[in-house]
Protein backbone atom coordinates (compact mmCIF):
# COMPACT_ATOMS: atom_id res chain seq x y z
CA UNK A 1 0.00 0.00 0.00
CA UNK A 2 1.83 3.20 -1.04
CA UNK A 3 1.79 5.95 2.01
CA UNK A 4 -1.16 8.16 0.70
CA UNK A 5 -3.22 5.75 -0.32
CA UNK A 6 -6.65 5.81 1.16
CA UNK A 7 -8.12 2.48 2.05
CA UNK A 8 -11.95 1.99 3.19
CA UNK A 9 -13.89 -0.76 4.47
CA UNK A 10 -17.68 -0.64 4.70
CA UNK A 11 -18.63 -2.25 7.86
CA UNK A 12 -22.38 -2.05 7.32
CA UNK A 13 -24.60 -0.79 4.62
CA UNK A 14 -27.20 1.25 6.43
CA UNK A 15 -29.14 2.34 2.65
CA UNK A 16 -29.06 4.19 -0.41
CA UNK A 17 -30.20 8.03 -0.61
CA UNK A 18 -30.59 8.59 -4.16
CA UNK A 19 -28.66 7.50 -7.32
CA UNK A 20 -27.52 9.07 -10.36
CA UNK A 21 -28.22 8.85 -14.08
CA UNK A 22 -24.34 7.87 -14.26
CA UNK A 23 -25.26 4.65 -11.16
CA UNK A 24 -23.57 6.15 -8.64
CA UNK A 25 -25.64 5.56 -5.49
CA UNK A 26 -25.41 8.14 -2.45
CA UNK A 27 -25.30 6.48 0.32
CA UNK A 28 -25.64 6.24 4.15
CA UNK A 29 -23.35 3.38 5.66
CA UNK A 30 -20.55 2.61 8.57
CA UNK A 31 -17.20 3.03 7.45
CA UNK A 32 -13.70 2.14 8.39
CA UNK A 33 -10.83 4.54 6.71
CA UNK A 34 -7.21 3.64 7.02
CA UNK A 35 -8.56 0.75 9.62
CA UNK A 36 -9.62 3.17 11.72
CA UNK A 37 -12.74 3.75 14.33
CA UNK A 38 -15.99 2.97 11.70
CA UNK A 39 -17.75 6.38 11.79
CA UNK A 40 -21.22 6.96 9.91
CA UNK A 41 -20.53 8.05 6.22
CA UNK A 42 -22.38 9.72 3.40
CA UNK A 43 -20.78 9.81 0.40
CA UNK A 44 -21.13 8.83 -3.63
CA UNK A 45 -20.31 5.41 -4.48
CA UNK A 46 -19.99 4.09 -7.74
CA UNK A 47 -21.58 0.50 -8.78
CA UNK A 48 -19.66 -1.90 -6.86
CA UNK A 49 -18.08 0.02 -4.41
CA UNK A 50 -15.41 0.21 -6.31
CA UNK A 51 -14.72 4.16 -6.16
CA UNK A 52 -16.00 6.40 -4.05
CA UNK A 53 -16.68 10.53 -3.92
CA UNK A 54 -16.02 13.15 -1.81
CA UNK A 55 -18.67 12.56 1.72
CA UNK A 56 -18.77 13.09 5.11
CA UNK A 57 -18.00 11.10 7.71
CA UNK A 58 -19.48 11.31 11.42
CA UNK A 59 -18.42 10.22 14.79
CA UNK A 60 -21.42 8.42 17.18
CA UNK A 61 -21.53 12.28 19.12
CA UNK A 62 -22.29 13.99 15.83
CA UNK A 63 -25.10 11.62 14.75
CA UNK A 64 -26.56 11.94 17.90
CA UNK A 65 -26.19 16.15 18.01
CA UNK A 66 -27.58 15.51 14.36
CA UNK A 67 -30.68 13.87 14.82
CA UNK A 68 -31.72 16.24 17.63
CA UNK A 69 -30.89 19.34 15.15
CA UNK A 70 -33.20 17.20 12.92
CA UNK A 71 -36.05 16.63 15.07
CA UNK A 72 -37.91 19.37 14.55
CA UNK A 73 -36.97 19.89 11.08
CA UNK A 74 -39.32 19.62 7.85
CA UNK A 75 -37.90 19.45 4.69
CA UNK A 76 -41.40 19.92 3.05
CA UNK A 77 -42.05 23.62 5.30
CA UNK A 78 -39.91 25.80 2.68
CA UNK A 79 -41.40 23.65 -0.67
CA UNK A 80 -42.89 25.83 -3.52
Amino acid sequence: MAKDEITSEIIKEIGILSTSKSGWNREVNLVSWNHGNAKLDIRDWAPGHEKAGKGLSLTGEEVAVLKELLSDYDPYENEN
